[in-house]
């Protein structure tokens, strides 16, 4: 975690923060988390002036803010890819030096399957093993394996392929303001990764921001399934109402957190439009950088009243 000062999450809550967590918080409007949306009932925001209240129109949906919104949130689950970093990238450019690692030690296997041929032969696999759906490493592995066996080569080379493979996975560029973000939310309250893919927090030198990853594959269920929800906060341990998760994804992320209870918010960085008119996230940002911001605010205690 935090070198230096004291994370803000290890010492005692104050102010507007304390009082919510005491049951005195000031009266509620319905959101996500009302027994009509299916959601936790007792978890809803605070009632604000008209002026900063909760919304997704107007100044406030352009600047990607909830301004207005709070609530307590006393652990955050991160996702990762498009969130804290563009997958896109890292996908084409993964494929492009499995492919010329192939070349040089597989070279039968190259020229039966180039990128777009191995693309397909992946997915096919996808298909027949859905059991492993949670498991990316293993598929990629098994993908490489019959590719080297239908060309002719020594399947034995799946494990340095992939090991070629996953160093290069894990060589991302972040978002530019995903690392000043992480630091600013881990000072606040303990962090933990929920991840459908196969990144590692540790090669990709962010690990000390975060109390722990889970993974789909560890887990052995992905996004959106509750489970893996549940599992991260058992872990912190803090009930689902008191955690935010955050993530771009509308139905893994957004959606998958509501269902099982948690609070969530929506990093929204290509300021697309919600596309559900019965259920909204409860807060949305265009960066964690806001995201950031708010959550100081939430945490900023109360001048003491003359």
């Amino acid at each position: 975690m935090n070198r230096g000062r004291e994370p803000s999450w290890a010492r005692p809550a104050t102010g507007s923060v304390a009082r919510a967590r005491q049951g005195r918080s000031a009266p509620r409007v319905p959101s996500l988390h009302t027994p009509a949306h299916g959601g936790e009932p007792g978890h809803a925001p605070q009632r604000l002036p008209e002026s900063g209240r909760h919304t997704t129109d107007g100044p406030w949906r352009k600047a990607g803010y909830h301004i207005g919104m709070h609530f307590p949130v006393r652990a955050i689950t991160l996702d990762l890819d498009d969130t804290l970093w563009p997958f896109a990238p890292i996908g084409a450019r993964v494929e492009r030096v499995l492919h010329e690692w192939l070349l040089q030690h597989c070279p039968r296997t190259a020229q039966r399957f180039p990128i777009e041929a191995m693309r397909k032969l992946r997915e096919q696999l996808f298909i027949e093993r859905p059991d492993l759906a949670h498991d990316f490493s293993l598929l990629r592995k098994l993908s490489l394996v019959r590719a080297m066996e239908l060309a002719g080569d020594d399947p034995g080379h799946a494990d340095a392929a992939f090991k070629a493979f996953y160093e290069e996975r894990n060589r991302v560029e972040f978002y530019d303001d995903a690392l000043p973000a992480l630091a600013r939310l881990a000072a606040r309250v303990p962090l933990a990764a929920i991840s459908n893919g196969n990144a590692d927090l540790s090669r990709v030198g962010v690990s000390a921001h975060f109390a722990f990853q889970l993974g789909a594959r560890e887990h052995g269920t992905p996004k959106p399934a509750a489970s893996i929800f549940h599992a991260a906060c058992a872990r912190f341990p803090h009930t689902p109402g008191d955690v935010l998760h955050v993530g771009d994804d509308i139905e893994m992320d957004v959606l998958g957190a509501h269902r099982a209870g948690l609070r969530s918010c929506w990093i929204n960085r290509d300021n697309a439009r919600w596309p559900h008119a019965d259920v909204r996230p409860d807060l949305e940002f265009t960066t964690l950088a806001q995201l950031a911001d708010w959550l100081d605010a939430a945490h900023t205690p109360e001048p003491l009243a003359a």
